[in-house]
């Protein structure tokens, strides 16, 4: 029997005003994947995550989550199911890191209750992942856009949700944080059998990391499946025109992309 897909996203559009920036995409997502979303500037990636989340609705088409269309689901129980970390997060004056990476627990907070046990659990076991702990007295503007970041991916972490969305979540992060953060998000697919959905700028990112790739462009799905089908020079050509070639690394199956420079 196979699994009903996680997602069924059908024939869905959007435009902003005139400007149609998503055209009839279709696609199943499954769980327990982790899913990299790829593609030049402006082809309409975050705009599919805010689609996927229920933050806009599609012109036509439609998306189902677990089997009901995203937008049914009371925004309190979608946040107990989908966790998002975006490019950017305003965290204001006023907060701690602590206070922020508690905000992932809200969902599950009652109004004007206080957080529990657990709560705490997720809070300190989320800043603890990626080492962050040190910072939880620190406050927010006291800190720099790499450790804000970190502290944003480690509410996100708290929330425990089944899916994980990242859009372009590491881009303030240097090399480390960054594959710290890949690495932790690769083994709640692998050991927790959570689903990842990540916009990714970085295409040896999405070639080391991601079971399957959506390449888009111009609104469409250019090509979708798994990396080692999908990541070859030709998509990279059509998508982003550049050459490039794709390697294998035969000790631990990762794939790398090198790029030629033209002058």
């Amino acid at each position: 029997m196979i699994n009903p897909p996680l997602y069924d996203v059908t024939n869905i559009s959007f435009a902003y005003d005139s400007a149609l920036v998503i055209n009839d995409l279709s696609f199943n997502l499954h769980k327990g994947k982790f899913y990299g979303i790829v593609g030049p500037n402006g082809c309409g990636k975050t705009t599919l995550l805010d689609l996927l989340i229920g933050n806009r609705a599609p012109k036509s088409g439609s998306i189902s989550f677990m089997g009901n269309p995203v937008n049914s689901y009371r925004r309190s129980n979608l946040a107990r199911r989908i966790g998002l970390v975006p490019q950017e997060f305003n965290t204001g004056f006023g907060y701690t890191v602590e206070e922020v990476v508690l905000m992932g627990r809200h969902p599950y907070i009652k109004r004007f209750a206080s957080p529990s046990t657990e709560d705490w659990h997720h809070v300190n076991r989320a800043m603890k992942t990626i080492g962050i702990h040190e910072l939880k007295d620190r406050y927010t503007n006291e800190l720099s856009g790499g450790q804000k970041q970190r502290a944003v991916v480690a509410r996100t972490l708290a929330q425990d949700t089944d899916v994980l969305i990242f859009d372009e979540a590491t881009s303030s992060l240097d090399v480390k944080y960054t594959l710290q953060i890949f690495n932790v998000a690769g083994k709640l697919v692998q050991q927790d059998n959570r689903t990842i959905i990540a916009v990714i700028h970085n295409l040896n990112l999405a070639a080391a990391y991601c079971d399957e790739i959506v390449f888009m462009k111009d609104g469409g799905i250019h090509q979708f499946g798994p990396t080692e089908q999908v990541m070859t020079p030709e998509t990279i050509l059509n998508v982003f025109g550049v050459t490039t070639e794709v390697t294998r690394d035969p000790y631990n199956d990762k794939y790398q992309v090198s790029f030629q420079y033209l002058d």
